[in-house]
């Protein structure tokens, strides 16, 4: 299917985005299609760029998660070191 293979090079600037910037982008896709006023093909567009943002946001989101330790503290209240927020 070319018109696939069209949405994913439209879609490789999304790899590079923050989660910040993918965020940001999704909302604006997210006012055009409530406000309706979008041709179909370009909703249809728009729609699958959606779905290529909320990927990339739950990928960032997932390896923030990975990183976020929680401090541990000793019996007199000081920091001991750190742990995984959830422990496996």
């Amino acid at each position: 299917m070319t018109a696939g293979n069209n949405g994913n090079s439209a879609n490789d600037d999304i790899k590079s985005m923050s989660f910040e910037q993918a965020l940001e982008a999704l909302e604006n896709i997210v006012n055009d299609l409530e406000r309706g006023d979008v041709p179909l093909e370009e909703s249809i567009r728009i729609y699958e760029r959606g779905e290529a943002l909320k990927v990339h946001c739950d990928r960032l989101l997932r390896a923030a998660e990975d990183k976020v330790e929680k401090i541990r503290l000793s019996r007199e209240g000081t920091a001991a070191g750190v742990e995984p927020l959830d422990p496996q």
